[in-house]
């Protein structure tokens, strides 16, 4: 489904948790599509099932996912993502980033010129 980097200092729920995200915003994953249960995905990736029930917990918390008991874990759709949080965190992980690049003496015109790159490519990421 997606690969994880153990030499990434992210910890790994939070790699599984970015990668359904992107599928889910990417639309590879579809509204009420079913996911892999914890126990599938655990054994399919060989990682504590612990580790897959958190990212899991957090998707739903998120809104990017419910669970229907005894059935499984589906996307939601978009509607149901807590966008309010959601975008508040990645205006702060903005702002974090640019202040390093700021503290690393990155120049102010050539952030904005990445940030003018990213919206033309849009949802492309080659």
């Amino acid at each position: 489904m997606f690969k994880l980097d153990y030499a990434d200092g992210k910890p790994i729920y939070e790699q599984i948790k970015d990668n359904f995200k992107q599928l889910i915003i990417e639309g590879v994953l579809k509204p009420d599509d079913r996911i892999p249960s914890v126990r599938e995905l655990a054994i399919s990736m060989a990682i504590n099932p612990n580790t897959i029930q958190k990212a899991y917990k957090e998707l739903e918390f998120e809104g990017y996912v419910y669970s229907v008991r005894a059935k499984g874990v589906f996307v939601a759709s978009l509607e149901n993502i807590a966008l309010d949080k959601n975008t508040e965190k990645l205006y702060k992980n903005l702002e974090d980033a640019v202040r390093e690049l700021y503290f690393v003496g990155e120049d102010k015109a050539k952030l904005i010129d990445a940030i003018e790159k990213i919206y033309e490519r849009g949802n492309n990421h080659d």
